[in-house]
């Protein structure tokens, strides 16, 4: 009997350091699952730079090909270091119900981690990597709106001040626990935070930069400067849609409880439901509007759906999620059109998707969230464009007075593959201009594709 008692008391003695033995598992596993969503929906919205990059491509002309390329790959180098230089902190260090964070290097600390204490939820440097790619984002969507007549080295430099303080000021707003979201402003994903700050970081751009050589007509006609590659500007829109899943998915930002799981699911769900829906309702409105389907407004349809839901793809039902894309289909065909009315060059409908949708997105998240307001979403889409428009317009125009923004006319038209990096996407190749009296191909038809001669001075 007493052998009994002494095993029974030395059981209750081990009980509780077998219950913390049991916990302390749950939790690193939380830890470590966290922070691998973190990572893999990082890459994801990674890859969604190769996206862009192929859309662009096929979207321009052969003669810019190369530069677009350039450019994509480029812009995403300068997001990592500007986000490590200074952009993480300024968006998430100290902002605390205010207008900006502290300036400064960005630096890992896990220390707590290691010692065995996780309730810090994930690792650092997977939130900086999933937080950076976001950076980049929206930095691309600038790349194809100026497209075809920017300076490259220009267009870097303002790459430099929209991800280094442009875009980590305006997210401390939401994200780093600033002002907005003081007042309940709610943006899950970016439709605001990233796509329209791209948005109008690109509007201001392309009305200071001015259109295309030949793209507007004096008597108010619009010429068509068709891309060079329709498929490749499908795979980027393939790209995109897939990364997207990483975009919106990763920002529910856990997958270390069942919970965070299942809205990790619906909003994945419901992402891919709101780009079927906008790539269905725009290929349905051009039907309508011009009798024939555009290849183009049906990518940019998917695009302008994925944008839509960003802002709030975690509460609409699948079938609420297919109208609200739906209705982002709609507008993006309305304003592609209009832009054009208004005589801003937008190359690739970056405009209509990024900005003008992502507007929608956000306004719509009352409908299906009651926790927000339409008086709260307006005043955080008013106050992002105001401060994204002044503070970009400032740097465009500073760049255009002193070391320029434009290439010249004779450059343009020869392509910025020759006049800025003095190689060309397709060697194999050359175009031939035919017709038009300021030098520049009056329609689609005037641009003739042939096999290449081997002297570099006959290929434009």
């Amino acid at each position: 009997m007493k052998k009994i008692m002494s095993l029974m008391a030395a059981g209750l003695m081990i009980l509780p350091s077998l219950a913390f033995a049991e916990d302390a598992p749950v939790s690193e596993m939380s830890f470590i699952l966290n922070t691998f969503s973190f990572l893999i929906m990082g890459i994801l919205v990674m890859w969604m730079a190769a996206g862009f990059g192929m859309l662009e491509a096929g979207l321009v002309r052969s003669k810019n090909v190369a530069t677009i390329c350039l450019k994509n790959i480029s812009l995403f180098g300068i997001a990592g270091i500007l986000f490590y230089l200074m952009g993480y902190n300024l968006m998430y260090a100290g902002v605390d119900g205010g207008f900006i964070g502290s300036f400064g290097l960005w630096g890992a600390d896990d220390a707590a981690a290691l010692a065995g204490d996780y309730s810090g939820g994930y690792s650092a440097a997977s939130d900086w990597f999933f937080q950076m790619v976001f950076c980049g984002a929206a930095c691309s969507v600038v790349s194809g709106c100026v497209a075809e007549r920017i300076k490259l080295w220009s267009f870097l430099a303002f790459c430099v001040v929209l991800c280094g303080v442009i875009y980590p000021i305006q997210g401390s707003w939401a994200w780093g626990g600033g002002w907005l979201s003081e007042m309940g402003f709610a943006d899950y994903a970016g439709s605001t935070l990233v796509h329209s700050v791209g948005g109008w970081a690109a509007l201001t751009g392309a009305i200071i930069l001015g259109a295309r050589k030949g793209k507007y007509g004096k008597d108010g006609r619009v010429n068509p400067m068709p891309g060079s590659n329709i498929p490749l500007a499908t795979l980027g829109t393939f790209i995109l849609w897939m990364g997207w899943y990483g975009f919106n998915g990763g920002s529910v930002l856990a997958l270390g409880d069942a919970a965070s799981a299942i809205e990790m699911g619906n909003v994945i769900a419901n992402t891919n439901l709101a780009a079927c829906g906008g790539m269905i309702a725009a290929m349905i409105m051009v039907q309508v509007l011009y009798r024939k389907v555009d290849v183009t407004m049906g990518l940019n349809g998917a695009l302008a759906g994925l944008v839509s839901i960003t802002a709030g793809p975690a509460t609409p039902s699948l079938g609420a999620a297919i109208l609200i894309g739906g209705v982002g289909g709609v507008l993006v065909v309305l304003a592609v059109p209009l832009f054009d009315k208004l005589k801003i060059d937008d190359v690739v409908g970056a405009l209509s998707v990024h900005l003008v949708c992502g507007i929608w997105g956000t306004m719509a998240v009352p409908f299906t969230d009651s926790g927000t307001s339409f008086m709260v979403q307006g005043i955080g889409v008013v106050a992002i464009g105001a401060f994204v428009v002044i503070a970009s317009s400032v740097v465009w125009l500073v760049l255009k007075f002193t070391v320029g923004i434009r290439a010249n006319e004779e450059d343009e038209y020869r392509g910025l593959d020759l006049s800025e990096i003095g190689m060309e996407a397709y060697p194999d190749f050359q175009t031939i201009h035919i017709g038009g009296g300021s030098g520049m191909p009056s329609n689609a038809a005037a641009q003739v594709m042939t096999s290449a001669a081997t002297n570099p001075a006959k290929q434009h």
